[in-house]
């Protein structure tokens, strides 16, 4: 019976995983969408504030209350939900969304990939029994050559333009953001999943509002794809993902979780290609190829040995 609660432990994470990529890869092309009617900061705002009440409502409605001061650990937990809202929300959504201005929505997603090399090192360092070994270290080298290889001399657009090389960089950062949170809600005290989740999107709302009010002024709601675009993104790519990742990184660690930013190039070029009519970049498919062989090299192993 233990045995098989690990191996559906084990497929129950890597389904979370692969449905976290879909989600995510999707999420490029709803910024896509909703930036043809609202400001970069707005559409942070709005996808952030809608995540927000969705999940506060659930806490509410499930006795899940907001941690306080008063609690056991109150301050530490509070600190890390900041911090969440900060690496995890708040600016990532607000680089992203003003990177793709700029930048097609396949190289934001492709920008991703950068995740599972900053987390390498950092869980090193300050996640207890994480550490790097031989092995993650092939694999996500593995991978990290596919992602090259994805990206190709032509997807970074390096011209004089310097607004351009700005927004590449932004998407990098984000990706930094991302990696940087992830460590953060590692070493979370122990919290109820949607207490710290709907915790963490008030606090990135009570930070993002005003600054969007401020810069992008009272949003125009026009009915139609961006409307759809942005309430898509804060249903699925922030409440729901929100959850998941929280998931998964308990269950798993920082490293299993940086596992989905190798896929989340991958969807995020398909809805582009498919549905927004972006150019197919000619190594997607050697490129699909070498990142799947890093995802089983750095993990699949593994978790065969220590989940079966």
């Amino acid at each position: 019976m233990k045995v098989q609660e690990m191996k559906s432990n084990f497929f129950v994470s890597w389904f979370l995983l692969i449905s976290l990529g879909l989600i995510w890869g999707m999420a490029f092309m709803g910024v896509e969408l909703a930036l043809k009617n609202f400001q970069p900061l707005t559409i942070a705002a709005i996808r952030i504030s809608l995540a927000a009440l969705i999940l506060n409502l659930i806490g509410y409605f499930t006795g899940n209350k907001l941690p306080k001061l008063s609690d056991t650990n109150g301050k530490k937990i509070l600190m890390h939900c900041l911090g969440m809202a900060l690496l995890s929300n708040a600016l990532p959504f607000s680089l992203l969304s003003w990177a793709q201005v700029k930048v097609s929505s396949g190289f934001a997603g492709i920008a991703m990939a950068v995740v599972p090399l900053v987390v390498l090192p950092m869980t090193h360092f300050c996640v207890p029994n994480q550490k790097m070994t031989q092995q993650k270290v092939f694999g996500f080298i593995i991978g990290f050559i596919g992602v090259i290889i994805l990206i190709g001399p032509n997807s970074m657009q390096l011209n004089n333009e310097n607004s351009i090389i700005v927004a590449q960089f932004a998407c990098i950062l984000a990706s930094i953001c991302y990696a940087s949170g992830s460590i953060v809600t590692k070493l979370t005290p122990p919290i109820n999943l949607i207490s710290f989740t709907s915790c963490s999107l008030l606090f990135a709302s009570i930070l993002i509002i005003p600054l969007a009010l401020m810069i992008d002024g009272i949003p125009k709601f026009n009915y139609g794809f961006p409307l759809l675009g942005v309430i898509y993104l804060g249903l699925f790519p922030t409440a729901l993902a929100t959850i998941i990742k929280v998931t998964l990184i308990r269950r798993k660690g920082p490293p299993f979780l940086s596992l989905v930013n190798y896929q989340v190039p991958i969807w995020a070029i398909i809805f582009g290609v498919f549905l927004l009519k972006e150019k197919l970049p000619s190594q997607f498919i050697v490129a699909l190829i070498i990142i799947l062989i890093g995802l089983g090299l750095s993990e699949l192993k593994k978790g065969l040995g220590k989940d079966f």
